[in-house]
């Protein structure tokens, strides 16, 4: 079967939504110089041939939440299984099969120290087909979060950009603190990030006001930012992989940056462990994957060690993807 294709409006309304993926498809046709029903149509299309979705995202940072990234090294029969049984838990976030099925990749952001050691402590090491466990922390994210992948497009004008991009979250002073309506409205869009007033009243038991005062609240002061979730395969990005650098402290917040201007990389942050760098890249193929390592990180000044991972599969994307099956 031929895969979908997408043109330049596809793309734009991509862009557009990861720019604010709430944003009324009234003022992005208005931007865009379409109609209403045309952005609606398309969103509909997208949605149905290659998975778009937008979804709200509980910033872990600013809830005062740490973040780990486990690399499980696991019994080659036994991976898929281990995969599922992780996406089935509220606090992992994004898994993938990389390194020939053999190797996992999960990112977890347990909400309390007893989650945390229930599952670094109890569930994890008592897994016997689990043969090798790393935990990393995350320590500082360079790209990522509300910054996502698909913002990098080149779809849309510097002057479209502008007029799509919602006024920034204030300033990060200290840790947000949320309460039981809060965390049912995040739960609610994450779930659907588009979800109407009225959704969002059935679904939380807010009424309608309260719900848009505390959306827009959530995502005034950071606490929420929306994401958007596309096939990049079907963009024509196939090679996928997980880059582990080792970088002289000296130049570890300088190639951070430069990581993050890279149109490759959907992801990077600043981790503990053997090597002090991760990041996640898209490229269109092999041959690009390996311009991409021998041009931009291996002119990177400070970085004295790559590991490359190819990932094979996602198996889970934020935390309610496993749930919608």
């Amino acid at each position: 079967m031929d895969s979908p294709s997408f043109d330049e409006l596809d793309l734009k309304l991509i862009q557009a939504l990861q720019l604010d993926g709430r944003a009324p498809f009234s003022r992005i046709a208005a931007v865009l110089g379409v109609s209403d029903q045309t952005v609606a149509r398309r969103f509909r299309r997208l949605h149905a041939d290659g998975g778009l979705r937008v979804v709200g995202v509980a910033d872990a940072e600013r809830l005062g939440r740490t973040s780990w990234l486990l690399r499980l090294r696991c019994a080659p029969d036994a991976a898929e299984a281990i995969a599922q049984a992780l996406a089935r838990r509220p606090d992992t976030k994004w898994i993938g099969l990389t390194s020939g099925g053999t190797e996992l990749l999960c990112v977890a952001e347990p909400r309390t120290r007893d989650d945390h050691a229930a599952l670094m402590l109890g569930k994890l090491p008592r897994t016997p087909s689990i043969l090798e466990i790393s935990a990393l922390c995350l320590l500082h994210t360079f790209y990522g979060g509300p910054l996502g992948w698909f913002a990098k497009g080149e779809g849309l004008t510097p002057a479209e950009v502008e007029a799509l991009t919602p006024p920034p979250a204030e300033p990060f002073t200290e840790v947000i603190t949320l309460d039981a309506e809060d965390e049912r409205l995040i739960d609610a869009l994450g779930r659907d990030g588009r979800a109407t007033y009225p959704e969002l009243q059935q679904l939380t038991g807010l009424s309608e006001s309260a719900a848009k005062r505390r959306l827009e609240q959530l995502r005034r002061i950071g606490a929420l930012f929306m994401d958007v979730q596309f096939d990049a395969d079907q963009l024509g990005y196939r090679a996928h992989a997980v880059l582990w650098l080792t970088v002289r402290p000296s130049a570890l917040s300088a190639v951070g940056q430069a990581l993050s201007e890279h149109s490759e990389v959907a992801f990077a942050c600043a981790t503990t462990g053997a090597s002090n760098l991760f990041a996640a890249v898209l490229c269109r193929d092999t041959a690009h994957l390996y311009r991409y390592l021998s041009e931009k990180i291996g002119a990177l000044d400070g970085v004295q060690h790559v590991e490359t991972a190819p990932t094979l599969r996602r198996v889970k994307h934020l935390a309610y993807e496993e749930r919608r099956r």
